[in-house]
């Protein structure tokens, strides 16, 4: 048999016909020859794909090689309905074929099938001939006539394929002289970010062209892609939609299918059972040491849980009230024993127990009253009843149960622990203190006295509200009276516990400075107030020490001293900023008075966790201790922790208030390294999600599993999936949409405006004191959950945030550059249908100029309901791509984790500083760019360059004649006809206006 094959390698297509009615084609290639058919993989949303994909055919008969040809046609691939659409094809004959070391890539022009085809556009191919015995050819496409495959199983390239692609790229970067021919486009992003996540197979993977998605798998969840194009991301980062049973009935699709069962308050989180063991209290409990005396303590245990009550010293009939709940799946015992022992140093002694048959205890259902607890008699170890009784109640009940929050929970604690740290583990529910804006105006000192009476003071005030301090500018007073009349803001937290302490000081030499007085005020004296009207001054005395400060009586006092006149208020009709402003959870002002009712309801279930990365060892093998945060306005609710695993069963469900849609709820998923004994360990961050509310349809449930995606000095990293239910419900549908037309941020914000120093200065000390406030309860919400929750650091530089700003700043202007790029290639005549079609209605709209507004709105309201039918049903999430995170250099991210100050040896910060200056010139190149074309329009009046002045001059006299005594719609078309002028009636060179413009003077000249 001949070893002669025919390769054919399909580099990429260029300006394809778009065929899914957005303007895009989801394109691939069929390739025929000799009854052989292969076929490229999908690109998704590209005119210009790349594919770089190589084939090869098995030529039965070489000597008939001249008489075959080969034929390659382009496709849309319409994923709806599983068909395609024809966009050209390309047919080469047999004696066009060349051997390979003389082949390159040529573009092809699509041709039509048909005479009412429409086609355009180049395919780019490598065609050559090879008998390399090495080369193996490509397994044949078998027919399919439902055209059912997946661009994820296409045929893959074997080595020798790689070989020949490296020459293709060989081609690319060095043969200079066939550039023409050479293929200049891009691979589509989508494509290359999609290649760096699927390994390379060494043999060619089975296909099931489309068998698997035609099997049935209702309980599998459904990969969603968030966008197209650019902005999508892997796979295995993707949201997916899941159909899972919950307390209401299985939700499908974002609705409820109702199930036999009674659907209680706990609707969004699957029902668990479990069952709670309350010890009250016991009474008359024999003495067991030699003295008399017993501390008691009692051990619940069920299999191989056991929980252990507090112990009591010398005390016969103790109270301890406290809950046990066993998760009731993991029950492996169908008895539990309630023991009461006494704490020894050696060895408890044993004092009683109480045995129950699971079989046999009830179970209670909210809203039913509690299980009222039993006195039982302690039983000894034989048997026999002995002295003392235990107070005990029992009874099986779900997380719905109003002991739940507060009871030592068996799934949160591995078995044989105590309790000592059972309250770092449970599930609790804060809020955040309410914060106010302290402007403090100093207007003015009076009669200041100085040590050194020979020179003028250079006076200015320092203020302090706990760890914040400001100070004013520095005045230089002859009279010993300086003026500053600055305003100065501060973030306080009710209660008001802390003192406004303001100095005078005079600087008196370098870093040495002498306080001239100094005013204490309590904050809970401070007036309040709701709007920006105006608060009276005051004028308050100075004090030498702070102690005199402090007393109010000597402030009292009639002497002669040195004032400070102020004016302080308490601000309440701001919104404190505690987090950042694109994703805000609460926009409301801080005086009560000025709320509004809420608008509905935000209901969250936290389901589970899956797939975790182990972030400790413990016995040798990795695992997790974790639990989750969420914060949606002041209430920050904490889940409780489950130990020692990788897939983590929360079933917690939280309810909100909503006053406002246009806010975020954030969900956080930590590491407890609190479990140890150690306090200093801070707890690790393992991603987050955020769900701007605006984007849920009310009453819907929401049921994804979300990809908890954190940025790492390595790059990004997947550290598992969090499963939620969401459900956000309005009470005033009127009073929602009426939102809509109301400013965003309170009054103050717009009467008064902070600027964006002060709002990013206010909100870090707004975090500060949040974070201060919650590290003080039980257990403490730590200061690094805080500050990763409220995206403390939003504010830094990073070189890749300033990427992915950049290119989204290039997305919202693609869609302008897509139409000026249109009105080009119909100015060129590219589409002589559409060109003509575009003159018609050019000369409709000018003759008829009250259609051209309704024209427009019009046409926006039918791209608006044609794209209702793609619209998301999904929540957004976090996204690689957009972030910029998959593609980033590791000393971008090096740099982005350096803490400030720097901690990096001079020669690194000296190579970044050098990054951002060329970074910095780029911009400043930019600038001035745009700052010449401005020049250049005032030159045409201001006389720098007299010719082109007078001119422009004479061209205004013509053009007020011309216009006076033209019809505005006759010079409308004509100027529009010679804009779209046929290209035979165009020159290469640029215009005589253009021309001009660009000969007019600008001050780069006098530039330095």
């Amino acid at each position: 048999m001949s070893n002669l094959k025919l390769g054919v390698e399909v580099v990429g297509a260029h300006d394809l016909m778009p065929k899914d009615g957005q303007g895009t084609s989801n394109a691939f290639v069929e390739l025929h020859f000799d009854h052989q058919k292969f076929r490229t993989t999908i690109k998704d949303k590209d005119l210009s794909p790349v594919w770089n994909e190589s084939f090869y055919f098995n030529i039965s008969d070489p000597n008939s090689l001249s008489n075959l040809s080969l034929e390659a046609c382009v496709y849309h691939h319409n994923r709806e309905n599983n068909s395609k659409s024809f966009l050209g094809k390309v047919r080469l004959t047999g004696t066009s074929f060349v051997p390979n070391s003389d082949a390159i890539v040529l573009h092809y022009p699509l041709e039509k099938r048909g005479i009412l085809s429409r086609v355009k556009g180049e395919l780019g191919l490598k065609v050559f001939v090879t008998d390399d015995p090495s080369t193996r050819s490509s397994n044949p496409l078998p027919a399919m006539e439902s055209s059912l495959f997946s661009d994820s199983h296409a045929s893959q390239t074997q080595a020798p394929e790689q070989k020949i692609s490296k020459k293709a790229q060989k081609l690319f970067s060095d043969d200079k002289s066939e550039s023409r021919h050479t293929f200049h486009h891009l691979p589509n992003s989508n494509q290359s970010q999609q290649q760096q996540h699927v390994p390379p197979a060494a043999t060619q993977p089975s296909m099931d062209y489309g068998i698997r998605e035609m099997k049935s798998d209702p309980q599998a969840p459904r990969v969603v892609r968030m966008l197209s194009g650019s902005s999508a991301q892997p796979v295995d980062y993707a949201l997916k939609e899941t159909s899972p049973f919950l307390g209401g009935g299985q939700i499908v699709g974002g609705r409820v299918i109702r199930g036999d069962r009674h659907a209680g308050t706990y609707d969004l989180v699957e029902q668990m059972k479990y069952l709670f063991v309350r010890v009250v209290k016991a009474r008359d409990l024999p003495a067991k040491d030699v003295t008399g005396s017993l501390d008691p303590y009692v051990e619940v245990k069920v299999g191989n849980y056991k929980g252990i009550t507090k112990h009591f010293e010398k005390k016969q009939n103790p109270e301890w009230n406290e809950v046990f709940a066993f998760a009731r799946d993991r029950m492996q015992s169908s008895v539990l024993e309630v023991v009461v022992k006494d704490k020894d140093l050696v060895k408890d002694d044993f004092v009683g127990f109480v045995m129950f048959d699971l079989n046999e205890v009830p179970t209670r259902v909210p809203p039913d009253s509690p299980l009222a607890p039993e006195w039982y008699r302690l039983e000894d170890k034989k048997g026999e009843k002995t002295k003392g009784e235990l107070m005990v109640a029992v009874w099986y009940g779900t997380q719905a149960d109003e002991a739940f929050p507060d009871a030592w929970h068996s799934d949160a604690i591995s078995p044989d622990s105590s309790s000592y740290i059972s309250t770092l583990i449970r599930s609790k529910v804060y809020h955040s203190p309410r914060l106010w804006y302290v402007r403090v105006n100093v207007i003015e000192a009076q009669d200041l006295v100085a040590s050194d009476k020979s020179r003028f003071s250079d006076a200015y005030v320092k203020v302090q509200i706990g760890n914040q301090v400001l100070k004013t500018k520095m005045v230089q007073s002859r009279t010993m009276n300086p003026v500053w009349n600055e305003d100065l803001m501060f973030v306080a937290a009710e209660p008001f516990d802390d003192h406004l302490i303001l100095s005078v000081e005079d600087r008196t030499g370098p870093n040495k400075d002498e306080s001239l007085g100094k005013v204490v005020i309590p904050l809970n004296t401070v007036e309040k107030r709701a709007d920006d009207r105006i608060v009276r001054s005051r004028w308050f005395n100075l004090e030498k020490s702070m102690s005199a400060a402090m007393d109010e009586h000597q402030a009292k006092k009639d002497k002669f001293s040195s004032r400070l006149h102020l004016r302080v208020v308490l601000d309440g009709g701001y919104h404190v900023l505690d987090e950042s402003t694109h994703y805000c959870s609460d926009l409301r002002p801080t005086a009560k008075q000025l709320w509004k009712p809420s608008i509905g309801v935000l209901e969250l279930g936290i389901l589970n966790a899956d797939g975790l990365h182990p972030m400790k060892t413990r016995e040798g093998k990795g695992t997790s201790d974790t639990y989750c945060v969420a914060k949606y306005g002041q209430k920050w609710v904490r889940t409780r922790t489950i130990i020692n695993s990788l897939s983590p069963k929360y079933n917690e469900q939280y309810t909100w208030e909503v006053f406002d849609p246009a806010t975020v709820l954030i969900v956080g998923v930590f590491d407890n390294n609190q479990l140890g004994g150690s306090n200093g360990n801070k707890d690790a961050k393992i991603g987050k999600v955020r769900i701007r509310l605006s984007t849920l349809e009310t009453g819907r449930v929401y049921t994804h599993s979300y990809p908890l995606l954190v940025l790492q000095p390595s790059g990004v990293k997947k550290m598992g999936e969090l499963h939620l239910a969401i459900r956000f419900s309005y009470t005033s549908f009127a009073n929602m949409m009426f939102l809509y037309s109301r400013p965003l941020l309170p009054k103050m914000h717009y009467a008064r405006p902070l600027t964006v120093m002060q709002q990013d200065m206010l909100r870090h000390q707004a975090v500060n004191v949040v974070a201060a406030r919650l590290g003080r309860a039980e257990p403490p919400l730590r200061k690094e959950i805080v500050e990763y929750m409220s995206d403390a650091d939003s504010h830094l530089w990073s070189m890749r945030r300033s990427k992915a700003n950049f290119f989204r700043l290039m997305s919202v202007f693609s869609g302008l550059l897509s139409v000026g790029k249109w009105f080009g290639e119909v100015s060129m005549w590219k589409n002589p249908i559409t060109t003509v079609l575009v003159h018609v209605l050019f000369v409709m709209l000018v003759c008829f100029p009250e259609l051209i507004l309704p024209t427009v709105f019009l046409y926006m309201f039918l791209i608006g309901v044609w794209n209702y039918r793609f619209r998301p049903h999904y929540p957004p999430h976090m996204n690689a791509r957009i972030s910029h995170a998959d593609a980033v250099n590791p000393d971008e991210l090096d740099e982005e984790f350096d803490t400030f100050p720097s901690r990096q040896s001079p020669e690194i910060v000296r190579f970044r500083y050098d990054r951002l200056r060329s970074v910095a010139g780029r911009i400043q190149t930019v600038v001035g760019d745009v700052a010449t074309q401005g020049e250049r329009v005032q030159a045409l009046l201001s006389w720098r360059d007299p010719r082109a002045t007078t001119v422009f001059l004479i061209f205004c006299v013509v053009v007020a004649i011309v216009l006076y005594a033209t019809p505005f719609q006759v010079l409308a078309l004509l100027g529009g006809f010679y804009f779209m002028r046929h290209p035979r009636f165009r020159q290469r060179t640029p215009s005589a206006p253009i021309n001009f413009f660009r000969r007019l003077p600008a001050r780069t000249d006098s530039m330095l």
